[in-house]
């Protein structure tokens, strides 16, 4: 049976380009920023490009916080890509402004303390052997990166009935969290829609995971 992808449109995102990777990897994608069918779809996909305040500010006029939350409460799957993947964290900081994210982690995605900014083009990235997202890829496959903040740490508590979090991470100045993928919320900070078959596989293995 084909899955039902809804990818939200809050303002923010490249939405064609990953409503066609996400069709490719398999989905029934509708492009939405109704409540109702962000929560029914089988997967929710939040994507993200520009500056996290943006981001948050567009995601709240269609309460799109509330609606990562309920399905999230209710252990659906939601996946956010590129500031899609930094506004679920606690806090953003951008010149020298702080503005609220999503809080469904804790911690403050911040500047990567590299020589040149932005991170724009391919690397590697570093997956636990067990990770979903990146079954199947070689060490070396690489994605597509265009950003100037990450989160830098994983504050976490990793204590408790839960399985622990499946951390990804890369380096450019400093390491950084490439992917996460904790329980029914999963992100990633390159743009899988950008990375070739590498971020078509990416999609795959979470559209087949729903």
């Amino acid at each position: 049976m084909t899955k039902s992808v809804a990818l939200l449109d809050y303002g923010s995102g490249n939405l064609h380009s990953a409503q066609r990777a996400l069709i490719r990897a398999g989905a029934d994608v509708t492009v939405t920023a109704d409540p109702e069918i962000a929560l029914r779809a089988d997967g929710l996909v939040v994507p993200g490009v520009g500056a996290f305040a943006a981001c948050m500010a567009g995601l709240r006029a269609v309460r799109g916080e509330r609606i990562i939350g309920k399905r999230l409460a209710g252990a659906r799957p939601v996946l956010g890509i590129c500031v899609g993947m930094q506004i679920l964290f606690a806090r953003g900081v951008e010149f020298g402004v702080e503005t609220e994210g999503c809080a469904e982690w804790p911690g403050t995605v911040e500047r990567l303390p590299a020589a040149i900014l932005p991170h724009m083009g391919w690397n590697t990235v570093s997956a636990p052997a067990d990770s979903t997202l990146f079954a199947g890829m070689d060490a070396d496959t690489r994605f597509y990166f265009v950003h100037s903040y990450a989160a830098q740490k994983w504050e976490w508590s990793d204590e408790g009935p839960l399985d622990p979090a499946k951390l990804t991470w890369a380096e450019h100045g400093a390491p950084f969290l490439a992917a996460v993928e904790n329980g029914p919320l999963s992100a990633t900070q390159f743009h899988p829609e950008k990375s070739g078959d590498a971020g078509a596989q990416l999609l795959r293995n979470w559209v087949n995971s729903l």
